[in-house]
């Protein structure tokens, strides 16, 4: 029983993190209408930032975590600004493959730049941890898990209480009475895109402390991103945040019971089983 207590426990950290590396694809996906498939890539860079702020400058990476934002929401406001704004509204299937492409050319410009060594943003206090009731928590994770939840709930408030907030939920629900309240679409995409590669800074930032980073981790962080986003649904950071919780406790249950060679089968088959009889996502918003 206390052992099973432990990996809960443990899959809930995880799913704090995994929750944050969703929230810029849900917001991104539910207001523009693209599944972006360099997601992954922008948190690759995150952790990038992160590590070498860390490892260069001797910046703890839980206080570098307001520059990596910035670094990446400036890399996402360009792409989005130069790129895919060209784009606005085209099919699905135009932005899959833009987006597929800077993926592709991050990742090669990554491994050009960082080479395609496994690194580790690893603190003084990477290792410690605390325990309450008997149960062990990693400082590392608590806190890396603590942060995702701030920031997901601190979303949540900018959506729903600010102007700006305002606005990009109008453009995503109705782009033409949108327009006609003054709101500028390309403007707004923009700001988005570039918020959905901040979130996903962040959490690389995050992730760098818990795990090892390469170039091509982009692929499997996406590829889990556009998981949880699914299980939980696009119109609520909330249902991001109970798609996170779900899927890190199925994976640290399927490591302990399974194996950890299954983790990802099982992730990808739950997403397999959730499209076929929940397509709405957990909490029924829509996918």
């Amino acid at each position: 029983m206390h052992l099973l207590l432990q990996i809960l426990v443990n899959g809930v950290l995880l799913g704090g993190l995994y929750a944050l590396m969703a929230l810029g694809l849900a917001l991104v996906w539910g207001v523009l209408n693209i599944v972006n498939l360099a997601h992954g890539s922008f948190i690759m860079l995150g952790a990038y930032a992160g590590y070498y702020l860390f490892t260069k400058l001797g910046v703890d990476p839980f206080v570098a975590l307001p520059i990596s934002m910035v670094s990446l929401f400036c890399v996402g406001y360009l792409i989005q600004r130069n790129i895919l704004n060209l784009i606005a509204r085209a099919p699905m299937f135009n932005t899959l493959l833009i987006t597929f492409g800077i993926d592709v050319v991050l990742t090669y410009l990554a491994q050009m730049i960082f080479s395609a060594d496994f690194r580790t943003t690893n603190p003084v206090y990477a290792g410690d941890n605390f325990a309450v009731a008997g149960i062990t928590l990693p400082l590392v994770r608590v806190l890396a898990c603590g942060i995702a939840l701030a920031l997901t709930i601190a979303l949540w408030l900018f959506l729903s209480r600010s102007r700006l907030g305002r606005a990009i939920r109008a453009t995503a629900q109705n782009l033409g009475a949108a327009r006609l309240y003054g709101v500028e679409p390309r403007l707004i995409y923009a700001l988005t895109f570039g918020l959905g590669a901040a979130l996903a800074g962040a959490a690389g930032d995050l992730y760098g402390v818990v795990s090892q980073i390469n170039p091509y981790i982009g692929a499997t962080l996406t590829g889990k991103s556009f998981a949880i986003a699914i299980i939980g649904g696009l119109e609520s950071p909330l249902g991001v945040v109970v798609g996170g919780m779900f899927l890190g406790i199925v994976e640290s249950l399927t490591a302990l019971y399974i194996g950890p060679t299954y983790v990802d089968v099982v992730s990808f088959g739950i997403l397999v089983l959730v499209l076929i009889f929940r397509p709405n996502g957990i909490l029924g918003a829509t996918a």
